[in-house]
């Protein structure tokens, strides 16, 4: 017995040394954490239950058979974080440069069907150089494998990238499916063809970060939705997330002890709209003073900047916010607001999140740019995960909302459950302005009577009255009350129930 004992101890301590201390030694100089490392600070401590610690890779090509390293370059299991059950996959760089093979994937896929059986949420620390090209079909069918797996668990769990190293070729798009994807600056880098290939069909110099790194994508692509400054900051920001999200689609979001008072006023946002209508201001302003104790987790940070999204909490509950931002392109939709906001909007119907919305928009971005690049459809996909959700909708319109944008911010003609317009609110077709010169174009070259015009269609359309008046607007609200007119809504909708249409699926305009 004494034996078998010490053989085990053996064999764990090997597995835990990954690819020997000299290559772990490597991955600190690099400034990365170990996958262990990593499991470590991410979940409770003395949570984690480790799976296939002894697991060995089967190929014999190329020498193979020679190299085996028990765990076979990825450490997997369960823990918690704040006590609530996470399954994790992290790939281990020091073993086969975190590599892909037939073996490593089976333990991935293990983690992952195990957690949509018991209903909780999929973490991947992605750490790999891809393929085990000595494996050959064997590898790729791995990532086949564990693509498949991401589209079924998709909606049932949440399932969270955060790509800690290189994530290149056929390994980027199993990230690619989950919910979130997040980056860690200057050590993480994800693109389908390196810079040498790149090189050799299109002749383009680039290095691996401007081609794919964390800043890459979190600004310019959207892939990322946020890039961290480094390993331990990505891993407790991603703790800090996981506080937000319910475990799987059959629970609601988590509720926190919350000290911040429902019925608290803030008249600091009385003032917060400016006299002048074209002038912009900041709507995470508004935002940080109406959720609970001024927390908010954003989405996105980087990308689309003329939209903001992310979850906060109202009377301890998660709620999904997305809100136009005045502060860039003065709040109007375009290709990336729409579709960063669509995806955001149907991972929150899918977890049953309560969507908030602040609307300050005059309207869809013009030019031959965004025609070109399809804005018709892309704005269409915001439109059609609002109209689709069935999670109870809250909406507050802070000052423009102009033609068909107002439609698509979650309007009460897309089943928005309540809707609130602040009395700087402004609801009409266009501006004034634009309106006129339509209108009354005979009297263009008339500046007096062009400005009494502008000044009429102001006073009868540039307010939310109208709106109100047909019921279009539930009330009209002063801007302090926000909040506490919001969770009153909220705690009025937590038994609301409204099905769709039976239908395999829908068609969302991709």
């Amino acid at each position: 017995m004494h034996e078998i004992i010490q053989k085990l101890e053996e064999k764990r301590a090997a597995a835990r040394l990954g690819g020997g201390e000299k290559r772990i030694e490597t991955q600190h100089g690099k400034g990365k954490l170990s996958a262990r490392e990593r499991i470590e600070i991410l979940f409770d401590e003395g949570s984690f239950e480790e799976w296939d610690m002894f697991v060995e890779h089967r190929c014999e090509d190329f020498g193979m058979g020679a190299q085996r390293v028990p765990g076979d370059g990825v450490v997997t299991g369960y823990g918690t974080i704040n006590g609530r059950p996470m399954f994790v996959f992290s790939q281990d760089f020091t073993v086969f440069g975190g590599s892909l093979s037939e073996s490593h994937a089976k333990k991935i896929l293990k983690v992952m069907e195990k957690a949509v059986q018991v209903g909780a949420p999929v973490i991947g620390l992605n750490d790999s150089g891809g393929a085990r090209i000595q494996e050959g079909v064997a590898s790729l069918a791995g990532y086949a494998d564990v693509f498949l797996q991401n589209v079924l668990a998709s909606g049932v769990v949440p399932q969270i990238s955060l790509v800690m190293g290189p994530c290149a070729g056929g390994a980027v798009y199993s990230p690619a499916m989950t919910d979130f994807i997040f980056m860690v600056k200057d050590s993480s880098y994800m693109f389908v063809t390196g810079p040498d290939v790149v090189k050799t069909v299109t002749h383009e110099t680039v290095t691996q970060e401007q081609l794919g790194g964390a800043m890459t994508h979190a600004q310019k692509s959207g892939v990322a939705d946020g890039a961290f400054e480094n390993d331990v900051d990505a891993l407790l920001q991603l703790r800090r997330l996981m506080d937000f999200l319910p475990l799987n689609n059959r629970e609601k979001p988590p509720v926190l002890a919350c000290v911040d008072p429902a019925d608290r006023d803030d008249y600091s946002l009385d003032t917060l709209i400016p006299d002048n209508p074209n002038k912009p201001y900041d709507m995470k302003e508004l935002i940080l003073k109406v959720v609970d104790e001024g927390d908010f987790f954003e989405i996105g940070e980087h990308f689309a900047k003329n939209m903001i999204v992310g979850f906060g909490r109202m009377e301890g509950q998660t709620v999904g916010i997305v809100a136009n931002q005045p502060m860039v392109l003065a709040g109007c939709l375009d290709i990336d607001s729409s579709r960063k906001a669509a995806r955001f909007v149907r991972f929150c119907d899918c977890f049953n999140i309560p969507i908030v919305t602040f609307v300050d928009v005059p309207g869809f971005l013009p030019g031959t740019n965004q025609e070109f690049n399809g804005i018709i459809k892309h704005g269409a996909k915001l439109l059609f995960a609002y109209a689709e959700a069935t999670v109870p909708k809250v909406t507050v319109i802070t000052r423009k909302a102009y033609g068909g944008a107002y439609d698509v911010m979650s309007s009460k003609h897309i089943r928005g459950d309540v809707n609130f317009a602040w009395p700087t609110a402004e609801i009409a077709v266009m501006g004034a302005k634009g309106a006129v010169e339509i209108i009354f174009r005979q009297d263009i070259g008339d500046p007096a009577k062009i400005a009494d015009r502008t000044k009429e269609y102001e006073s009868r359309f540039a307010n939310p009255f109208r709106a109100a008046n047909l019921g279009f607007i539930d009330d009209v609200i002063m801007p302090h009350g926000t909040r506490r007119r919001i969770c009153r809504s909220l705690a009025m909708l937590k038994t609301k129930d409204v099905k769709n249409p039976w239908k395999k699926h829908d068609n969302i305009p991709l």
